[in-house]
């Protein structure tokens, strides 16, 4: 007698590929549809987590693509006003739907009806990126034409990336009730005011989100056809939720859309591909071995294992010196990395 089990690979059992396999060792990567040169310019954007790609791109030496460099500025400034953290400085799109908007600020003339947003000191902040400019700016004018220069460097990054990583972090955000605009933070968190008359909460769902990610990976191959795209989930929790139920369930509900999500687009598109950081660092294999003691940031032995994993299968030829720089140097949580979701935390007493 046979089953149709019974010639399945080991990476396809449980017991063989993860019950059997030390931590450090496990790696889900399998079959990836393309491999990453050390001349390929390879961008980022997303979620909190993906600073950790882009740190970790660098230090092993990819051709990391960065737009936005602050060249004309000292190494200290450059860090203090978060030059380098992505591949321009668009701060944190936790969400498709702020990729898809920026793509169409970008290329097709959308304009947002607000574009500068106060803060309690007096100063003014892009109301899509409000924590990439510490110091605010002293005008409104100010703020939009620090804009105009910025995306003229995303569309840089649209243009001139051979792998554009996204990662996709939240479902819930917060909108304009007049255009549509999706904010990274609530208006009155770090700058604006709340209105419940001009904004509204929502949820996206698995449709809102395969429709937003659909639409921006077929206008970026419009623009840029040679352009490669890997997808990852944010392993990062919550730092709170709106909705009236535990922060933990609405996780859940967040990380679960978007990991179907990023397998329908596999499905759609066979120039996008996935790389599991999501399972890596939140497998129960690891036993939250790869998390800091509040069960929310990722730490640097995660980062590690993670981008093991990732040198061993996408790029091409791996040297032994570069699998050897995986582990970073010892650092304090989450130093130099921006997340705008945490400054909700940080006005509760």
């Amino acid at each position: 007698m046979t089953n149709p089990y019974v010639g399945i690979k080991d990476y396809q059992l449980w017991r063989r590929s993860v019950a059997r396999v030390e931590t450090h060792l496990f790696d889900p990567v399998e079959n990836p549809r393309y491999k990453i040169d050390s001349a390929m310019k390879i961008a980022t954007a997303g979620s909190c987590f993906a600073q950790h790609i882009s740190r970790q791109m660098q230090r092993i030496g990819f051709h990391y693509l960065i737009a936005e460099s602050g060249e004309d500025l000292t190494p200290q400034e450059r860090i203090s006003r978060n030059f380098g953290v992505f591949s321009a400085r668009y701060g944190n799109l936790y969400t498709a739907r702020q990729l898809l908007q920026l793509f169409e600020e970008v290329f097709e003339g959308r304009t947002p009806l607000e574009t500068a947003w106060r803060r309690k000191d007096g100063k003014f902040v892009d109301p899509f990126r409000p924590l990439i400019e510490p110091d605010g700016y002293e005008t409104e004018e100010a703020v939009r034409e620090a804009r105009r220069a910025h995306l003229k460097a995303v569309k840089s990054v649209f243009l001139d990336s051979d792998v554009f990583v996204f990662t996709l972090g939240l479902t819930e955000a917060w909108r304009s009730r007049s255009d549509g605009s999706v904010f990274p933070l609530a208006p009155g968190v770090s700058a604006g005011a709340y209105d419940a008359e001009k904004y509204e909460f929502i949820n996206f769902n698995v449709a809102d989100v395969d429709m937003d990610m659909t639409l921006f990976l077929e206008k970026l191959k419009a623009v840029n056809p040679r352009v490669k795209v890997l997808l990852t989930v944010s392993p990062v929790p919550l730092v709170a939720t709106y909705e009236d139920r535990s922060v933990l369930v609405s996780t859940t509900y967040s990380k679960s859309v978007l990991r179907v999500v990023a397998e329908q687009m596999l499905a759609r598109f066979d120039w996008v591909d996935y790389f599991p950081s999501y399972e890596i660092i939140t497998g129960s294999y690891a036993g939250g071995l790869y998390y800091e003691d509040d069960y929310r940031e990722v730490n640097s032995i995660g980062v590690a294992h993670a981008m093991r994993c990732f040198v061993k299968n996408y790029v091409s030829q791996p040297e032994e010196e570069k699998t050897a720089t995986m582990l970073p140097l010892p650092e304090a949580p989450q130093r130099n990395v921006i997340c705008d979701e945490r400054e909700i935390e940080m006005m509760r007493p």
